[in-house]
């Protein structure tokens, strides 16, 4: 008889209110392993690990800025970020952006970005927002069936999202009431 073994990685998803020095880099880390196998992030090739923790640690003291972080057995392997209007926007103060979200690619196929996008319409219901937005370059393939998923619409096309190795890449728009 050969028994088998079952082990399931841990995945957690918190609100991250201090980032330690091992936070920075697992950040980091996460963050170029995102950025350099397309995973978006804005960035097309990754910016000097300087900049990267400057980046982390600066977002921390953004007045409106929520990031959230995907644990897979305690190493960070992925974020999000949730964006509230600038306070001149009185308009949209209902409305929250998410933005910057990625897995890196080793922790893929745990459920990582659906959890984080689980976590932060949570988060964004408790905190009264009343609708949640985010935009994202059509090749992001994955996150895009995910976010149809958990209930986006589609509502806007925009042929010149970004420039990628200098060619136009296109983005999609999604908004979720909640």
């Amino acid at each position: 008889m050969n028994p088998e073994l079952d082990i399931k990685a841990k995945v957690t998803v918190e609100t991250a209110r201090d980032l330690s020095t091992a936070d920075i880099s697992d950040l980091c880390a996460a963050t170029e392993d995102a950025i350099t196998r397309g995973g978006g992030f804005g960035w097309v090739t990754p910016p000097s690990r300087t900049t990267l923790e400057a980046y982390w640690r600066g977002l921390m003291i953004v007045p409106g800025r929520l990031l959230f972080v995907a644990r897979l057995d305690r190493q960070i392997a992925g974020a999000l970020q949730l964006h509230e209007a600038p306070k001149n926007m009185e308009s949209q103060s209902a409305i929250a952006k998410i933005q910057s979200g990625f897995t890196a690619s080793w922790a893929r196929s745990h459920g990582i970005g659906r959890g984080l996008m689980e976590f932060t319409i949570r988060q964004a219901r408790a905190q009264g927002f009343k609708a949640l937005k985010l935009d994202v370059r059509e090749t992001q393939e994955n996150a895009i069936r995910l976010y149809r998923d958990l209930g986006f619409v589609e509502w806007g096309h925009m042929p010149r999202y970004a420039l990628v190795d200098g060619r136009w890449v296109a983005g999609l728009y999604f908004y979720m009431d909640l």
